[in-house]
This record gives C-alpha cells, structure tokens and sequence, in this order.
C-alpha cells in the first residue's frame, strides 16, 4: 500500500473508517500503516473537504442565544456554532473556521435545495475557503456563483476565483469572477478595468446577487490583507488611525459600522457597500479575535444572517451585555 499516492491513501482511510466502520487500529493493520499515519491521513481527508460531517445542532441548546443576537443587531437568521473552548491561538482559529465553514456550508446547501438557480456573490478568506471545501451532495447545475470582488495576484484557496470555482465544481453550476486585481495601482487604472466589457456580465450578476456570503478582516499585521501584502504597513496604520476597526471585501469600517474614507477606496474593485446593504446578505465570522470588527459590520445593518463559531458569540454576549 505505500506505493500509492498520498491522495489514494488519505481516500482509503477515509472509506474504510468512515464508510467500512472500521476503528483506526483496524484501518492501519489493512493499509499497512502506523495508528498515527492513519490519525494524520483522516484529519487531512476532513481538512481537504475529502471527507464532510453534518451535524443537527438544533438540540445543542443554541437557540437562546442566537436569538439574543437576531435581536441585538436586527437580523433575519443566526446560526451560532458549539463553543469549544479551546485556548487562545492558531489552533482555535482554524477550530473555529473549520465550524463556521460547516455551518455555512449546511445553509448554502439548504438554500440551493429550496432555489436551485440561485446566484450567489462570494467574498474571500479562509472561512470562505473552507465553506467551500465543506460542500458536498449538493446538484444545482442552474446555480451561478459570482465573486464581489477583483482577484489576487497569486493562487491561493482563499482566492475569490478560487472559492468560486470550488463552489462551481462542487454543485456542477457555473462560476464568474471580475477579470480584474482586486486593488488597482492608481484611480485612472481602476476606471479602465471597471470600463471593460468583460467586467458587465459579471459585475451585474454581483451587484444583483440572490445570496451573498462574505467574511470580514480585523486588520491587524496578522490579516490577510497585510499576510498577502495588498495593502502596506503604512496604509494599514493609515487605516488604523482613522478609526478603521475591520474590513470586508475591501470596504473599511469603524466600530459605528460607517464606512472610512481613505485612497485605498479609490483603486479597489469591488461590489459597493450600498450593493452589500441591499442584497441578502449573510457574514460568516470565525475566531474571537473577529469579535470586534464583526460586532460593528453588524451595527453597519448590511449583513442580514450571521454564521458564528460558539466562543466568539459567546464573547460577543458578554460583551453586549457589560
């Protein structure tokens, strides 16, 4: 067995614990492998989206807390993850993306199942990238998927023509990206890429999107915006300074939810906030150290459902209630 890939083997792992019932002493006698080589090649089969868990948490006990924040901030729905309680650090982040995305990926797929030529706007990040992966026994070939924004410059999966693509791929729909940079090098520029033809077709279906799914960004040196260096340092303490609290697709917030003035606006392609305010819009925030910024994107209004892993919405409580 170890002649095979590490692909086939993370597969069969996967088949024979998950679908063949067998525990993991039993998986690793057959493939040949160590306990802890087969621990490892399940969590990558569950981290890759090989591998999706769907859970009903309607009997978790959740409930009175999302409703606390429907009400708080006026929302349509809120979807509020177990609390794990993990400490502080990488290892909650990825904890708590990996539960939102599941959550998130559990209500696209209910919503295609209920329209099944639903077009949906994307942002991008992690969360979003690991909804994406999340998706699965989802058939919606009507379904069109459309990014809200310019792409990066280099291939990641937190790309939003990759987070496109995937959400294509995984429900056999169609994907459309803005053929564009996500921030242009000047305003000139950013009126010339806006003004080609091959940016209507895709901007119109953004702009009138049925569903949209964004994340958001805390802008601090560890977001991505700094991580993948589309913005500067100085840019960022520029932000910072004018009371920029988070980010969202390339619109830049204070802890009121209004919008900051800075250049930056002037060269980022992306749909406008006033679309994002009339749209159906859903934010999925993962991490506590996002509680901030969602908390005011939230007081904005333009996010009308939330998805929100248990600790952070547990610090988000605490908070409105202090």
């Amino acid at each position: 067995m170890t002649d095979l890939s590490e692909r086939e083997l993370m597969t069969r792992a996967a088949w024979l614990y998950y679908v063949g019932g067998l525990n993991q002493e039993a998986t690793s006698a057959r493939l040949g492998l160590t306990r802890a080589r087969v621990n490892r090649l399940l969590a990558q089969a569950r981290e890759s989206g090989l591998v999706t868990i769907t859970i009903n948490d309607r009997d978790l006990g959740l409930l009175p807390l999302e409703e606390a924040l429907k009400a708080a901030f006026g929302l349509e729905m809120c979807t509020v993850t177990p609390a794990l309680g993990l400490p502080d650090g990488p290892e909650q982040d990825a904890a708590a993306r990996r539960a939102v995305g599941l959550a998130a990926a559990q209500t696209l797929r209910q919503e295609l199942a209920q329209r099944a030529d639903l077009v949906v706007g994307t942002g991008w990040g992690r969360t979003l990238a690991q909804m994406a992966r999340q998706l699965s026994s989802v058939t919606a070939p009507d379904a069109r998927f459309v990014s809200l924004m310019g792409s990066l410059t280099a291939n990641a999966a937190v790309n939003p023509f990759e987070v496109v693509q995937s959400l294509a791929q995984a429900t056999g729909g169609e994907g459309y990206f803005l053929p564009v940079p996500f921030i242009a090098d000047s305003a000139a520029d950013r009126a010339v890429l806006m003004a080609q033809r091959a940016m209507a077709r895709p901007l119109d279906l953004a702009r009138h999107a049925d569903l949209v799914l964004i994340s958001l960004g805390d802008l601090t040196d560890a977001s991505l915006l700094r991580q993948r260096e589309m913005i500067t340092a100085a840019e960022l303490a520029e932000l910072r300074t004018a009371g920029a609290v988070g980010d969202t697709n390339g619109h830049y917030f204070d802890a009121s939810g209004h919008l900051v003035d800075h250049p930056l606006l002037s060269r980022t392609i992306a749909v406008g906030f006033e679309d994002l305010a009339r749209a159906r819009t859903l934010l999925l925030s993962a991490g506590e150290a996002k509680v901030p910024a969602t908390m005011a994107l939230l007081r904005s209004g333009i996010a009308k459902g939330l998805v929100i892993d248990g600790d952070a919405a547990l610090t988000m409580q605490r908070r409105l209630s202090g």
